[in-house]
């Protein structure tokens, strides 16, 4: 488990545009049931969380067609909520960072971290619109 202090400014990279953090499995599931697209990012401390992910998902919120609720996890911290949050992507393999679009509670679109790893954060805001733009 990484400590409070660290990983406190990457959770608020992406609080601080609207995503909600979700730390318990309960919370999860409450999200996951409601009706509309949910944006689900699962972070991470890694390097490309940062110079990727985070940005990428920021980056795709400015299209005019988004997903009406917006959560994220963070995986190695809040564990038992990240678990509950992958068990909603199967059946794609735990994997962070990514970056998960379901509509109505169903997983519509999933960003793994090999779509991620080594890709610009505009690739990644792109591919995320383009399902926006089918799903949202």
């Amino acid at each position: 488990m990484y400590p409070e202090e660290i990983v406190k400014p990457m959770k608020e990279d992406l609080t601080s545009v609207g995503f909600n953090q979700l730390n318990t499995p309960e919370e999860v599931d409450v999200a996951m049931a409601q009706k509309g697209t949910t944006l689900v990012v699962v972070n991470s401390v890694c390097g490309c969380a940062a110079a990727n992910a985070r940005p990428g998902a920021k980056m795709s919120l400015q299209n005019a067609r988004r997903p009406e609720n917006l959560y994220t996890v963070f995986a190695g911290v809040e564990r038992e909520a990240t678990d509950k949050a992958r068990a909603y992507m199967l059946p794609f393999p735990p994997s962070s960072p990514s970056i998960a679009l379901f509509k109505d509670g169903e997983l519509v679109h999933m960003l793994e971290r090999h779509h991620i790893e080594g890709r610009p954060a505009a690739m990644i805001a792109d591919n995320l619109i383009d399902a926006y733009n089918e799903y949202c």
